[in-house]
């Protein structure tokens, strides 16, 4: 597993054999910063992090600031070993909790993020409820983009959240990617 563009491109990301977790594929990251604007000055998110690829994928590319959810305290502390060795210490933090609690801490400190990146462990009907999570906790404003990597087997396309709307999704084999924006309409 590498780095695919940026700053860091080539560089080789440790992720533990024995998780039962999947990371994402090198050319499904590529494949999504290939859709996605520019991540220059951006603060970015990555959700159910892993081995924090997406994330570091992104500080790479250029992002600010990028925060990593993870609650497995073993691949937190790979994330925090792939961002020492990228050598991004000073823009990069990893946040030990499950994504509600994580939310809710991240929403009551006001945190805003221009990017969103979603990957709950497949077929588990944790995608639609992480996006119910994201409406209830909205880190997210403006042009913000969600996107959510799932399986060809979880439907997103209904989700009908008080504050996000569905704007794309592609697919790639088994995987899909399904990307969100704000509803400007409700959001006073």
């Amino acid at each position: 597993m590498r780095i695919t563009g940026g700053e860091v491109k080539g560089r080789t990301l440790r992720f533990p054999s024995e998780s039962r977790e999947r990371p994402t594929s090198d050319f499904l990251r590529e494949a999504l910063f290939n859709l996605l604007d520019s991540q220059q000055d951006k603060r970015f998110l990555d959700l159910f992090a892993g081995s924090g690829s997406v994330g570091l994928e992104a500080a790479s590319r250029g992002a600010q600031e990028v925060y990593f959810l993870e609650k497995n305290a073993k691949l937190a502390a790979v994330i925090e070993k792939n961002i020492h060795e990228c050598r991004f210490d000073g823009k990069c933090q990893v946040v030990i909790n499950d994504v509600e609690k994580g939310l809710s801490r991240l929403f009551n400190k006001q945190c805003v993020f221009d990017i969103i990146f979603a990957d709950p462990p497949y077929n588990r009907n944790l995608a639609a409820k992480t996006l119910e999570l994201l409406s209830q906790y909205p880190v997210y404003a403006g042009d913000s983009v969600i996107v959510m990597q799932h399986s060809v087997k979880e439907n997103v396309t209904d989700f009908k959240g008080a504050r996000i709307h569905l704007v794309d999704q592609r697919k790639y084999g088994e995987n899909v990617l399904t990307f969100f924006k704000w509803r400007k309409d409700d959001a006073g």
